[in-house]
């Protein structure tokens, strides 16, 4: 008797490597890969006209590589616990398959899924380099979670399946006109530019990754929007990498799945900070200038301008107006991690909740306030010391000589 599956695509925008596809494909006969515009994901806590356009992107480009695998991307418009069972009656399916996520959003959505559909459910991995990020204790510190996650079995690396098989009469359903960006110039979406940025990395920048990474004006892969929507695998990253031997960069992959897996373990952190918190001020004059890129101290003001023209910004930028918002503003991480998540690209849950409270002190890894503070004309210095990334994203200050571009105000008039 034959069988078919739907295949559930979420945060895995991918053929290549997508365990999901992988295992319905060898499971079942036929595979229906659906996904589901919930609105929740478009007008939730966090809207993001910058995320909305590249999940766009990346929807179209799958059902292309879809289609010329024999299948298609079918698009439903709703909450997954109405549509899925709708569906696979339409089709006749008799299992589902997804890759398994953290968040207390995505835990609840597939919990109400499982219990709406009459089907086999069968969650795969595919979001994380590790099968499972509860597969170790609960960590709350990033080095002896990092001892314990190398040790961990890998999955197998896949390719792409060549073809598909999907059932003749199925409503495709429409993928609506792509929504605008606010970002200025944001990463090109899809499948296809993630394996391209890819395999440059790999070739040219993974080799001296540990010495420049935290190089303002270069330095890093650019892969986190497409790692955030799965247009690229994080578990074939970290192979490709080790073959390489850039153990550095494999580390960084780590403290994505240490974020992942301190969600898991304490949901209360997407509304509640860690631990303790002091009193934070409230000035909408000075949280508008910090978001606004007009705080007057030049790195900061570039990096956020960075973050508003391309829909991302450089980590070590990301450290830098974080500290600076909370340390030297003393205003609230959430204003922080709301502004970075309307406009990253690559805005995950897990980790911009992860990061703004470690570096608000209030977090996992613990550490006193005074070790976490990062003076932005010494980080300018340091990883900026030609002014290369002050000048191209605060023009303003291009012409300013070197010796005073860090700071600017100490010329005379």
């Amino acid at each position: 008797m034959s069988s078919t599956a739907l295949v559930w695509f979420r945060r895995d925008l991918r053929v290549h490597d997508n365990p999901v596809l992988t295992a319905a494909h060898r499971e079942c006969d036929r595979v229906v890969p659906v996904f589901v515009l919930d609105p929740r994901l478009l007008e939730g806590r966090f809207p993001s006209p910058n995320r909305a356009w590249f999940l766009h992107g990346c929807l179209a480009e799958l059902r292309d590589a879809l289609r010329e695998r024999g299948a298609d991307l079918v698009i439903r418009h709703g909450r997954p616990e109405q549509e899925l069972p709708a569906l696979a009656r339409e089709c006749g399916a008799t299992a589902l398959y997804y890759a398994a996520d953290v968040s207390p959003f995505a835990i609840a959505r597939d919990r109400r899924v499982g219990e709406a559909v009459d089907l086999d459910v069968r969650p795969q991995p595919g979001v994380f380099v590790t099968a499972d990020v509860s597969a170790v204790r609960p960590y709350s510190v990033f080095t002896p979670f990092h001892r314990a996650w190398e040790q961990l079995e890998r999955r197998e690396v896949h390719g792409a399946p060549r073809e598909l098989h999907f059932p003749a009469g199925v409503n495709i359903g429409r993928l609506p006109a792509s929504p605008q960006p606010e970002a200025a110039d944001p990463f090109p979406p899809g499948e296809r530019a993630a394996r391209e940025r890819a395999a440059r990395w790999l070739a040219n920048g993974l080799e001296r990754y540990d010495e420049r990474h935290d190089r303002l004006a270069g330095g890093t892969s650019g892969l986190s929007p497409y790692i955030h929507f799965g247009c690229i695998s994080v578990r074939e990253l970290e192979e490709r990498a080790l073959e390489r031997g850039g153990r550095a960069f494999v580390r960084q992959l780590a403290w994505r799945d240490f974020y992942a897996h301190v969600l898991l373990n304490n949901p209360g952190n997407t509304r509640h900070p860690h631990k303790s918190e002091p009193e934070w001020d409230d000035d909408a004059e000075l949280l508008d200038a910090w978001r606004a890129g007009r705080t007057g101290y030049p790195v900061v003001d570039a990096a956020m301008r960075q973050l508003l023209h391309m829909g991302w910004m450089h980590n070590r930028g990301r450290l830098i107006t974080g500290c600076f918002l909370t340390k030297d503003l003393h205003l609230d991480w959430r204003a922080g991690e709301a502004h970075f998540m309307r406009h990253l690209l690559c805005g995950d849950e897990a980790s911009n909740n992860g990061n703004w409270q470690w570096i608000a002190s209030v977090g996992v890894d613990p550490a006193p306030a005074f070790r976490r503070l990062l003076n932005p004309s010494l980080q300018q210095r340091r990883h900026d010391p030609d002014g290369e990334y002050v000048r191209r994203w605060v023009s303003e200050l291009r012409d300013v000589p070197d010796e005073r571009l860090v700071e600017p105000w100490l010329m005379s008039p």
